[in-house]
């Protein structure tokens, strides 16, 4: 496959990196995914699917503001879900601005149905993967714990911003990823540390403060309101011992859009897109290929 790399200009002058794949040849039809990411990542997720979809699309993905290559905001301020939404639309721009179907994770989820809110036209489908609608510091681990201590932890962050960022940044990557499974946040019988590691290693060079300043702005935004209204064809996927977005989200997201189907991955986590791969790439692959 072809790919390609180049940055694209948010309203606010950011750069925006973006990737880009050609379908393969006679790979169907040439209609455009865009990969939206989850917070904190810079691509980790896509890991499988970046090398499968060309097989029936033309693929585009990007970086957040101040994630992976993309640049620190040129707006300090703009880092809510509607600034996210904003740089999507720029990225569409940028890649021609043709008919295309949105994916998103986790937080993606949330950029994916503010953008159609605002830019309905030539979006042709979603695909949801381990995501929600919003409010997500309410229900992670299926209560508001995170919405509890998340202003504290802004405020300690700020106070003690030089020594808390120096913790940040050594945290070792197999430890953080044995915690996460001692957790139950990963599924230990598909769980792959090489797959996991990228995301560890982009946490720690990940600004702090842009960070937790973006995961409040995520857990105060919804489009609960817009998903009746949501008139393609949504393929959800959920890990069915999800822990940061449980399935009852992706259940009643499911329910609220007329055109929805629900795919659970039996034992997948929060990154069941890495660890069952193969189902959920076939999965995939068949929405595209009926959408086509």
């Amino acid at each position: 496959m072809t790919t390609a790399s180049a940055f694209a200009t948010a309203d606010d002058g950011t750069r925006l990196f973006v990737r880009t794949s050609e379908p393969v040849e006679g790979g169907g039809a040439p209609r455009l995914s865009i990969l939206c990411d989850g917070i904190a990542c810079d691509g980790f997720i896509w890991k499988y699917l970046w090398e499968e979809l060309p097989a029936v699309t033309a693929v585009a993905h990007w970086n957040y503001r101040g994630h992976g290559r993309s640049a620190m905001p040129a707006d300090s301020e703009r880092v809510d879900i509607a600034a996210h939404a904003a740089d999507l639309m720029a990225v569409r721009r940028f890649v021609g601005n043709g008919p295309c179907v949105l994916f998103g994770h986790s937080m993606g989820c949330q950029v994916v149905l503010e953008e159609l809110r605002h830019h309905r036209e030539g979006v042709r489908g979603l695909v949801l993967l381990c995501g929600s609608y919003g409010r997500v510091t309410k229900t992670f681990r299926g209560v508001p714990i995170l919405e509890m201590i998340l202003p504290k932890l802004i405020a300690a962050v700020k106070k003690n911003e030089s020594f808390v960022r120096a913790l940040w940044e050594r945290i070792p990557s197999d430890m953080a990823l044995k915690l996460a499974l001692k957790a139950g946040d990963l599924d230990p019988d598909h769980f792959h540390i090489e797959d996991m590691r990228p995301y560890v290693t982009h946490m720690r060079s990940l600004d702090l403060p842009l960070f937790l300043r973006m995961l409040a702005a995520a857990g105060e935004h919804s489009a609960e309101d817009l998903l009746p209204t949501v008139d393609v064809p949504v393929l959800v996927i959920a890990g069915e011992r999800d822990t940061f977005t449980p399935l009852f989200l992706a259940e009643s997201m499911a329910k609220a859009m007329p055109k929805a189907e629900l795919f659970v991955v039996k034992n997948g986590s929060h990154v069941a897109p890495l660890e069952q791969h193969a189902l959920v790439g076939e999965k995939v692959r068949s929405f595209m290929r009926e959408l086509a």
